[in-house]
């Protein structure tokens, strides 16, 4: 029997403890109708956990959810061990992973958009810093920065990242210059992107069966039939209950998949949660503002499944079924991707936009590479080279008519 959601999100949390460096004395899942506004759990099972954490000897408690400034602290009281929330965990974790100074950049602002909020009453989770779970990055002199010294920082840290998300404009818009396409490799945490990334390109990115292994975008070339080379995009993997903040501080990096000429889902077909971490992804996807577009579902990992549980997976025309590890069904992937690229050729196209279009002007330079532009007294005269699949989006959307011509 499958476990429900809550279950799952529960196993999860113990593999992100554990993939942080924390050996797990137990765990307890509470059932109620509306969660309590001081303690989340309520004040008996509150009582329960913490003559559970005494006997086990624990010196920490995670809880699976978002807490509150008022409920952290109120719980830090009655159980007297540090708290965390699945947010920090997640934020720690990334803490640990980062090792480039983008992604550092990154955690960093988002531990400092967590943290400021929490910081009265804070004395407590100060006076508990050190090694542990829940204490990477920032530290106990950033954490004692009074609400000014942070939002300065926090100033600094996103004048640093405008500064990435605007080279990776530059070199986005070099690519499309050059006319290469972009295939970004997306999917749940662990479903094996990396290790497909490398059997693809022949790179060496860091693989292990830990959360989270990847968190900074490697880029490398992979050749198709007739010797057609497209660039493949590792991206850092998604999460049910990514905190907010990451996807704000990694909008820089994540803004790779804007440009994508094709989106490769990879799924581990082995897990017996792989539809919630699909629609978890499926809804980042959505929330980056990149769902239309193309896509493949690659299920990965049919090495750890019998026949017969083959035989039961998606096979429509956009699912691919492959082991990265054996290299069972890559010639099909690799058909699949060099077919669904040549359905989406590159157009030139003019659009006569109205003055007040300036939005649509703005997604032309965005998601094209706009080859002149002509002001006139009513309109305005864009020449721009972009996807067929882009065009057809933008036509959807009220505007001027578009002439456009297939560039040979």
């Amino acid at each position: 029997m499958a476990p429900s959601e809550a279950e799952e999100s529960l196993l999860e949390l113990h593999e992100l403890a554990s993939s942080a460096g924390a050996a797990v004395a137990g765990s307890t899942l509470q059932r109620s109708a509306e969660p309590d506004p001081a303690t989340l759990v309520g004040r008996g099972k509150a009582q329960f956990i913490r003559g559970e954490a005494r006997a086990a000897g624990a010196n920490l408690v995670i809880f699976d959810h978002d807490l509150s400034p008022s409920q952290l602290r109120n719980l830090e009281q009655a159980f007297d061990l540090k708290v965390i929330d699945r947010t920090q965990l997640i934020l720690d974790i990334f803490a640990r992973r980062a090792r480039t100074r983008e992604g550092q950049l990154q955690v960093e602002l988002a531990q400092l958009n967590y943290l400021l909020p929490r910081l009265p009453g804070r004395g407590t989770l100060l006076s508990r810093l050190g090694g542990g779970i829940g204490t990477r990055g920032p530290g106990e002199q950033k954490l004692e920065f009074d609400r000014r010294r942070i939002r300065a920082r926090i100033r600094t840290l996103t004048e640093g990242i405008e500064h990435v998300r605007l080279q990776r404009q530059l070199h986005r818009a070099r690519r499309r210059e050059r006319r290469f396409l972009t295939v970004a490799l997306v999917g749940y945490t662990n479903a094996g992107k990396s290790t497909l990334f490398n059997t693809l390109t022949h790179a060496r990115v860091t693989t292990s069966a830990r959360l989270f292994a990847t968190l900074d975008p490697t880029v490398r070339a992979l050749e198709l039939d007739g010797h057609r080379r497209v660039l493949l995009s590792d991206t850092v993997g998604f999460i049910r209950k990514l905190p907010t903040q990451l996807v704000a501080a990694f909008r820089a990096t994540l803004e790779e998949l804007e440009d994508a000429a094709l989106i490769l889902h990879v799924t581990d077909a082995s897990h017996p949660a792989r539809e919630l971490q699909d629609a978890a992804v499926e809804g980042l996807l959505e929330t980056l503002e990149v769902a239309a577009t193309p896509r493949l579902h690659v299920l990965n990992k049919i090495d750890l499944l019998t026949p017969v549980e083959q035989r039961r997976l998606p096979s429509g025309p956009r699912d691919v079924a492959v082991s990265a590890l054996s290299g069972e069904g890559l010639e099909d992937l690799l058909a699949r991707l060099d077919q669904a690229l040549k359905q989406d050729p590159v157009v030139e196209t003019v659009f006569e936009l109205s003055p007040t279009e300036g939005e649509r002007l703005a997604m032309l330079y965005r998601f094209g590479t706009v080859l002149s532009t002509q002001f006139e007294d009513d309109r305005v005269v864009v020449r721009v080279r972009l996807r067929a699949s882009v065009l057809d989006r933008l036509r959807k959307l009220p505007s001027s008519p578009a002439k456009t011509a297939v560039v040979r």
